[in-house]
């Protein structure tokens, strides 16, 4: 680790990531970042990391932002073998390997980003790290985005448009939906979403409204096709070198583990992706030629007939694993409902 102080400028968003304590710090830890520059990952997420380890520090830790060492997929192996400290993770890009995940993914969850990725650290400690499907890497926030709405070249107003259509879908949750919805899915990384849609090489993709501003969908995808508490919602990690932390004194780790650890900095994260989300929401009203078509009530009792058949796929599956996916699903809605 070296001896600097976090100072990383991102040109092209005027955007510099830079830490909170004055002096040097002691240790610098070096994050893999795979979304643009200008993404509420990178330019929110990361930056809110920072200034938590160094308060929670006194400045002893900090860390320095990287784009583009790896792909999104390849993250997990990357901070697993140690070319880099820490990263964040979409489960949905590696199908199969995180399957208790998918719970918090479900469509028909009520409740905010913040609640959601609340209720899924505490449903982490309960249920789901017994499968320790992130053996390897040191597990350190869960969080998901917002609703995942439909965002489409052409307008889409009935569920039943959907059908046929080439859509960007990841795994995870999001593919089953995808196929219960008859839509041709289209695996792709998020930071190649523009340019698949700008080619049309796809109709759509399904992604939270951040996306409308983070990956520039104003411009390629002007419809969204809103269904009330989403088609799924997306799960993500923050990982760490399991050597990197514990090559850390005791009285840092002590410190990380308390005040930055597990969820406080999950609930940050969460309470970040609905801001970003709104401000998606707004650029897309802002935005001439772009229009938000809410999802009839019709449309509202079929999804919920998919939502339903979904669910018990999932809870099926994640049960199989060993996990109490029942009560860790029940913890998960009553938890959010609460907040």
């Amino acid at each position: 680790m070296k001896l600097t102080k976090l100072s990383t400028l991102l040109a092209s968003a005027a955007m510099a990531v830079s830490g909170t304590i004055a002096m040097a710090a002691d240790y610098t830890l070096t994050i893999s970042s795979w979304a643009p520059p200008t993404h509420g990952i990178n330019a929110m997420m990361w930056p809110k990391f920072v200034e938590m380890v160094e308060e929670a520090t006194d400045g002893q830790v900090t860390a320095e932002l990287k784009l583009g060492i790896a792909p999104p997929p390849a993250q997990m192996d990357l901070i697993q073998d140690g070319a880099a400290d820490l990263s964040i993770v979409f489960h949905g890009y590696q199908p199969g390997r995180f399957v208790g995940y998918k719970l918090i993914e479900l469509p028909g969850y009520e409740g905010s980003a913040e609640a959601a990725s609340v209720a899924y650290w505490r449903a982490h400690e309960q249920y789901l790290g017994k499968a320790d499907e992130h053996r390897g890497v040191k597990l350190i926030a869960l969080h998901t985005h917002g609703p995942a709405q439909l965002h489409s070249t052409t307008p889409v107003t009935e569920m039943s448009q959907i059908a046929g259509l080439k859509v960007r879908i990841p795994g995870g949750v999001g593919g089953d939906v995808g196929t219960a919805l008859g839509a041709t899915g289209i695996q792709v990384p998020a930071p190649k979403v523009y340019e698949t849609l700008a080619s049309k090489a796809a109709d759509g993709v399904v992604m939270p409204f951040e996306s409308r501003k983070g990956f520039k969908l104003t411009e390629v995808a002007q419809n969204v096709y809103e269904m009330p508490g989403g088609l799924y919602r997306g799960s993500f990690a923050f990982i760490m070198n399991e050597d990197t932390f514990a090559d850390l004194p005791e009285d840092i780790q002590k410190a990380l583990e308390e005040k930055v650890f597990g969820e406080p900095l999950s609930r940050e994260l969460g309470k970040i992706w609905d801001e970003i989300d709104a401000i998606g929401r707004a650029e897309t009203e802002a935005t001439a030629g772009n229009a938000i078509n809410a999802a009839s009530t019709a449309d509202l009792e079929k999804f919920a007939a998919i939502a339903a058949d979904v669910r018990e796929k999932v809870i099926a599956e994640v049960a199989a694993t060993g996990v109490d996916a029942q009560a860790a699903y029940d913890l998960i809605k009553s938890e959010m409902a609460a907040n």
